[in-house]
């Protein structure tokens, strides 16, 4: 076990590094000079020069890329063209609101797509099996931002049940701001139903063909026991690393949906700072959210024993 955590974290930092580089080559990739477009058309050429030495953007792109490197370990991402502010502080703060959602969010359809996906299974061919992957087809057919507008357009502007525009912190009115997030939160739980469903119904159909569930069944144990206590684990496993790049996805992949219900999280940051071309905050997102990814998907590596000893062997 400590041997399998061992090789998980030393594949985690080359991982990290290769994801750095490819954020750095992308954006040096980009057209225009990064020190013209921080200080406007407006800057003196001795100016543009002054700032290219001061970020190192004279130097040789090995050199850039170390330079770069060695700020983002000690925590500093640069700071914002726009607004002026330390790139890592709104980041961490804009992604707080972005977590707060998306974790909300997967657990909810995890707890309902999981246990219907498993039932299907156990009832294969019947009308709930039927039932079951039409729907989850149906969910997984419809583009999130229709979802979402249709949400918006029912529950927001003809019900006039939750507010439509804005965010209100947790910290400030717990309530208030669980009627700003609600119809978010539905539009995520419904747009990853239809993957977990049919992920859990597909893992517990070849669970349930293994020797051990006939051996369990042989023994007199009711369905459900079956199902539960030895078909769960087994079966939840596979589904459990999908739950892990999902919830990798959306924290740094919900720009969409933020954008609908103008929610300030941190995909909305990073588009927002695409169409500024606010250089800084740009790939410090682009790393941030790589490097969320990574770390989300390392954690369900090392859960992934508790479902299945046989991986930590």
């Amino acid at each position: 076990m400590i041997r399998f955590v061992l090789d998980r974290l030393a594949s985690a930092i080359p991982t990290l590094l290769i994801a750095s580089l490819a954020v750095f080559v992308m954006m040096r990739m980009i057209p225009g000079d990064p020190a013209s477009l921080m200080l406007g058309d407006l800057a003196t050429p001795e100016q543009v020069a002054a700032i290219r030495s001061k970020m190192g953007f004279d130097e040789p792109v090995v050199v850039q890329y170390l330079i770069w490197l060695g700020d983002i370990l000690s925590g500093d991402f640069g700071r914002s063209i726009g607004s002026g502010d330390a790139v890592l502080p709104l980041i961490l703060e804009r992604f707080t609101i972005s977590a707060t959602i998306v974790v909300v969010a997967v657990f909810l359809a995890a707890v309902i797509a999981v246990p219907a996906g498993m039932i299907a299974a156990w009832r294969q061919h019947s009308l709930t099996d039927i039932g079951v992957v039409a729907t989850s087809t149906l969910l997984l057919s419809i583009p999130s931002f229709w979802l979402g507008l249709m949400i918006l357009l029912f529950f927001g502007l003809w019900l006039k049940w939750f507010p439509i525009i804005g965010y209100v912190s947790f910290n400030d009115d717990f309530w208030t701001a669980l009627s700003y997030i609600f119809m978010p939160v539905l539009t995520l739980v419904l747009v990853e139903l239809g993957a977990i469903v049919r992920m859990a119904r597909a893992a517990t159909i070849e669970v349930a063909r293994l020797e051990y569930i006939t051996h369990a069944r042989a023994k007199g144990l009711g369905e459900g026991a079956v199902i539960w206590r030895h078909a769960f684990k087994n079966a939840f496993a596979p589904t459990w690393t999908l739950i892990g790049l999902i919830l990798g996805g959306l924290l740094g992949g919900i720009a969409v949906t933020e954008t609908v219900f103008t929610i300030p999280g941190l995909g909305r940051l990073l588009v927002d700072a695409i169409y500024a071309r606010d250089y800084p905050v740009v790939q410090g997102c682009i790393l941030f959210i790589s490097a969320i990814y990574v770390l989300v998907n390392l954690v369900v590596d090392l859960l992934y024993p508790i479902f299945d000893p046989r991986v930590a062997q």
